[in-house]
């Protein structure tokens, strides 16, 4: 098996190439991405020699563009612990570690706010925007810029409401107090969220001009139908998530925003909203095939993902990886904005010979002329 990447010869650097496609502007390859579960990233350091499963090393052999940097928690302990549990610091969602024949993954459980009393939704804890530690941040961005990648801010979970309240209380509970509009619930979402804000400025202000962009997400449909209406997406999340896009275009940087499943039925109301991008497209979902995409919203709104981790990359040979990701690339770089990625975090059930054939697509195809 090859194992190495061959790259043709680039003239631009990482933040140049995210800052033109971003802007749809032509650039001299496409703009590339990387997300995996830690056993088989383990197994594609192993394979390509990378010692320790370094991040930053990986990303150059396989021509990553972009690393997340964030300021560490580092306030008090505000959640109990659980025995055989683990609990996410700064929202209290609990979680137990499952293994399979593949790996492992942490699957939430024990919901810490299902089926409760509005004054305990009301008086539930979240951390303190001074209690994280914003010098750490910036020694992430210095030591990201010197090792020639781009920077961005934030993650799938920054200003997402359903699934992190869905952690807490549990889906239904998540649902259905969001579509009634609860007041505790909504004020609960609303702390965490200012919280969240105030975070992510404050690290932005610490950059000084120096991160690339913003990442947050909301998952927002299923395989085959939307999770919520329209309305309820007008009425409660978007004034939400829209203070987060007035953020990233307060420091003058795009906007990408994680979506899960079919979600292409809300992307004219972020266009309208100034989301810059959107990421994951699976293009098994309904209306998010790769040319449902390019037809309704190309040039429009910057695509990232569409390299779907269910199907050939997972259960195909190298081959077929190789002739999804050529058309899938074919399909989507006339229009500039495309970020060559895989659909969500590469599964550990993925083998190694699939990953590095899609990374080479990238570079074989996915080059401008």
């Amino acid at each position: 098996m090859n194992s190495i990447i061959h790259k043709s010869t680039e003239s631009l650097s990482c933040k140049e190439r995210v800052k033109r496609t971003f802007a749809f502007e032509k650039t001299d390859r496409v703009t590339i991405g990387y997300d995996t579960n830690a056993a088989v990233h383990h197994r594609l350091c192993q394979t390509l020699g990378i010692v320790d499963d370094n991040l930053m090393a990986l990303y150059k052999i396989l021509g990553v563009d972009y690393c997340g940097i964030g300021a560490p928690y580092t306030g008090p302990l505000i959640y109990p612990e659980i025995p055989e549990r683990v609990r996410n610091p700064e929202n209290g969602a609990v979680m137990r570690y499952i293994e399979n024949e593949f790996g492992a993954y942490y699957d939430y459980c024990d919901f810490p706010l299902k089926d409760a009393e509005s004054e305990k939704i009301a008086a539930y804890p979240f951390p303190s925007p001074d209690d994280y530690d914003y010098d750490a941040a910036l020694d992430q961005l210095q030591a990201v810029t010197q090792e020639g990648f781009a920077s961005y801010v934030g993650s799938p979970g920054l200003g997402d409401i359903l699934n992190t309240t869905g952690m807490i209380m549990g889906v239904e509970d998540a649902l259905v107090n969001c579509m009634t509009e609860d007041e505790a619930t909504l004020k609960m979402i609303d702390r965490r969220l200012a919280m969240q804000l105030e975070v992510t400025e404050r690290i932005l202000e610490k950059a000084k001009g120096n991160i690339d962009f913003m990442w947050m997400g909301e998952d927002l449909g299923t395989q085959r139908s939307p999770i919520i209406s329209m309305d309820m997406y007008q009425k409660v999340l978007r004034p939400r998530h829209q203070k987060f896009i007035d953020l990233a275009k307060a420091y003058d940087i795009p906007v990408l925003i994680h979506t899960c499943g079919y979600s292409s039925w809300v992307y004219e109301t972020f266009i309208q909203m100034g989301v810059t991008g959107v990421d994951t497209l699976q293009s098994e979902a309904k209306d998010m095939s790769p040319q449902y995409l390019a037809e309704h919203f190309g040039g429009r709104l910057a695509f990232r993902g569409c390299i779907s981790t269910a199907e050939p990359l997972a259960y195909g040979t190298p081959e077929e990886v190789e002739s999804v990701c050529r058309e899938t690339l074919e399909t989507l770089m006339p229009y500039g904005g495309y970020h060559f990625a895989p659909t969500h975090q590469i599964q550990d059930n993925t083998p190694v010979e699939n990953i590095i054939a899609m990374y080479q697509t990238a570079h074989t195809y996915g080059r401008y002329r």
